[in-house]
């Protein structure tokens, strides 16, 4: 599994990139596949990735989808992510990699909130909007574990 970390300010300050940089250092082990990090203001998320879905640079986290103004970190699997691939496809959306994490963040934007009901499996993210305008204009950290 990948590993994911952040920190959201309440105080008005800017997060510190440098404290998530260190956070996921320390989960190495959990991704020795890749790594990223993203900063915006009050927010700052780290990923480490472990490549089991999507082999592809596409795939890579932080993942940002500029038509949507959304980026996502995120860690699991949802096993019912091709049946929702499908549903996402026939309201229009596009999707340009082949694993589950595009797959939460077109349900985000589709769903809101609540397409966490839609998920089959064990999952984490941290979702945030990248412009102001969006349908999901705040940040948000969600997690919820399912069998199937």
């Amino acid at each position: 599994m990948c590993g994911i970390a952040g920190e959201l300010r309440f105080n008005g300050q800017h997060a510190d990139i440098g404290a998530v940089a260190q956070m996921a250092g320390c989960l190495a082990r959990r991704g020795p596949d890749g790594e990223g990090l993203f900063q915006q203001g009050a927010r700052a998320f780290g990923h480490k990735r472990l490549k089991i879905m999507d082999l592809s640079e596409r795939a890579q986290q932080p993942m940002f989808d500029a038509a949507l103004g959304l980026g996502i970190v995120y860690n699991g699997a949802i096993y019912n992510h091709h049946s929702l691939r499908a549903e996402l496809e026939e309201l229009g959306y596009r999707f340009f990699s082949r694993g589950d994490t595009e797959v939460v963040l077109k349900a985000w934007h589709a769903w809101g909130d609540k397409c966490v009901h839609r998920f089959h499996g064990m999952f984490a993210f941290g979702l945030w909007a990248c412009r102001r305008r969006t349908q999901s204009s705040r940040a948000c950290a969600s997690c919820r574990r399912r069998r199937s």
